[in-house]
């Protein structure tokens, strides 16, 4: 597997972020119905195996030292191989070289998988922020990298 930087305009990126968003849309069955934007300031990372993208992930300048994880998306048929954790740390590299120490994530109530992943990582729950605020399926963490890096 490699991991690698793509933009918004990438064909096979635009593929799994439209995948991401039908799986949240059956997930949440109707309740949350919330679809948030894609942003073209955000830096994407790809993970490809065999020569097709699997998985992807992404980062955005949140404010001075921070950052949020956003999009993160495995196919179905890829996961429990350890792709999301590695796109997480690949993500975590980036972010803390660009300068954000502090990454912050938001995901929803009933995605336990997700939940499950965050906290094995090291993220903590925080207080819902930004633009989450007032909905109810939202839950969201954080992690300081710089501990990590001791």
């Amino acid at each position: 597997m490699i991991i690698e930087s793509r933009t918004l305009a990438d064909p096979e990126l635009a593929t799994l972020l439209v995948a991401q968003q039908r799986e949240l849309a059956e997930a949440d069955g109707g309740q949350d119905g919330v679809v948030y934007p894609m942003h073209d300031d955000v830096s994407y990372l790809v993970a490809v195996v065999d020569g097709r993208a699997v998985a992807c992930g992404a980062w955005q300048a949140l404010e001075p030292g921070v950052a949020e994880l956003k999009r993160m998306y495995v196919r179905p048929a890829f996961r429990g191989r350890g792709i999301a954790r590695q796109l997480v740390v690949a993500l975590e590299e980036e972010a803390l070289a660009a300068g954000r120490p502090v990454l912050r994530l938001e995901t929803g109530t009933y995605l336990p998988a997700a939940i499950a992943l965050y906290r094995s990582a090291g993220y903590t729950p925080i207080p819902v922020y930004g633009e989450y605020v007032g909905n109810p399926y939202s839950v969201c963490f954080e992690k300081s990298l710089a501990l990590t890096t001791r």
